[in-house]
């Protein structure tokens, strides 16, 4: 018999750009007046606060925000949860969709 034997992994891969953001805000607060640099200064701790956010953490976001957008509010890790996340995300398949589910559930926001 030809084929997988075994379902294939879940791989998702997270981009993070807050390393372009984090220097521009630097080099905007290099050249800032006194007057911008309180708001420049804020700015900078909230993407090294965004930075310092784990990959768990972003696609347990990413999860919830599926579900809210397909107007789904009851617990992440349903199987109603699962359905939406799948017709939310056409190329997810179940077993990722479970599984991106249950770690969504794992993560409080």
């Amino acid at each position: 018999m030809f084929g997988r034997l075994a379902p294939p992994e879940l791989n998702v891969l997270v981009l993070r750009d807050t390393d372009v953001v984090a220097h521009g805000i630097r080099q905007a607060l290099a050249e800032a007046t006194p007057e911008e640099r309180p708001g420049l200064e804020r700015a900078a701790a909230l993407v090294e606060q965004a930075a310092a956010e784990p990959d768990a953490a972003l696609l347990a976001r990413w999860v919830r925000e599926r579900l809210a957008a397909a107007g789904h509010e009851g617990p992440v890790d349903s199987v109603r949860a699962v359905k939406a996340l799948r017709e939310a995300a056409p190329g997810i398949g179940l077993r990722q969709a479970v599984q991106l589910a249950r770690d969504a559930a794992s993560h409080h926001p």
